[in-house]
């Protein structure tokens, strides 16, 4: 086949499959299988594939039609402009968790700068938050803590990557940290149980459940880390979390008993609540 023939095969056999948007996922899985850009693949596309590219191409396209994720079968997944890897292990970075990274680099700009600011990423995953902090406020001091070993190999190879300094800690939320930070930032399970089933399957059986469930409510995380976060947070510090598009005001009611002031809900891209911050007085 040619690679514009391929792309095309592909195409159909996606929606064949249920994928949503075929088309697309065609050509970004033919720019991982053949090493090619878009632009050469439009100067190539006429030229036969080699082998070696076509059966490459052939075998990305089956895991895709068996709802493996994308970004699982490239190995990659990009968030707040860097290069993240990803596996079964953990949650793929998502565009909606830079409205929560963006927070957070907004509030560490505002501190005085007579010291490092401290930040604790609380079930960092793949390490995006943790990282991108690093990277984009090169003097925070940042630690970041996950129950999943196979996760904080991924995150601290993503920090590697990156050039960036992060510490890493196994713990099952504040179980195995001391210290006390100036922010706390946390993506936590947060899909009630009873959901997980409806979930696309890309999600539901390619995603780990442990980065997924959140109870039956999904608002155990968020009870338990509000519960214990003034212990682990500096006196005018912040804690700020990622929340599924109908937790604002359960989220809000939570930070509120447990003594946060200043409590915002921030919207993401489709104007939907997605980030619930407020700070220990």
């Amino acid at each position: 086949m040619t690679y514009f023939e391929a792309v095309k095969w592909a195409s159909r056999a996606l929606q064949s499959a249920g994928v949503p948007d075929p088309g697309t996922d065609a050509h970004l899985l033919m720019e991982y299988a053949s090493g090619k850009d878009r632009a050469h693949l439009l100067i190539l596309g006429r030229e036969k594939m080699p082998e070696r590219e076509e059966a490459g191409y052939r075998e990305a396209i089956r895991k895709r039609m068996s709802r493996i994720p994308l970004q699982q079968i490239a190995g990659k997944a990009y968030f707040m402009g860097l290069e993240f890897h990803v596996s079964g292990d953990v949650l793929i970075p998502r565009q909606d968790t830079e409205i929560l990274a963006e927070a957070a680099i907004d509030i560490i700009g505002k501190f005085h700068e007579d010291r490092k600011v401290s930040v604790l990423d609380l079930c960092t995953g793949s390490g995006c938050l943790a990282v991108s902090i690093a990277h984009y406020c090169g003097e925070t001091e940042v630690t970041a803590a996950d129950i999943s070993p196979e996760a904080l190999k991924i995150a601290k190879d993503n920090a590697e990557e990156n050039r960036t300094s992060v510490r890493f800690i196994e713990s099952d939320l504040f179980d195995r940290i001391p210290e006390r930070y100036d922010l706390i930032v946390s993506n936590p399970p947060y899909i009630r149980s009873e959901e997980i089933p409806e979930l696309m399957e890309e999600v539901k059986n390619h995603e780990p459940h442990l980065a997924l469930d959140g109870g039956p409510d999904g608002l155990y995380f968020y009870r338990k880390v509000t519960d214990e976060a003034p212990a682990h947070l500096r006196e005018g510090g912040s804690l700020l979390y990622e929340i599924g598009k109908d937790q604002g005001e359960d989220v809000r009611k939570i930070l509120q008993e447990c003594g946060f002031r200043e409590i915002r809900v921030l919207k993401d891209f489709a104007g939907l609540d997605r980030v619930v911050c407020g700070r220990r007085i």
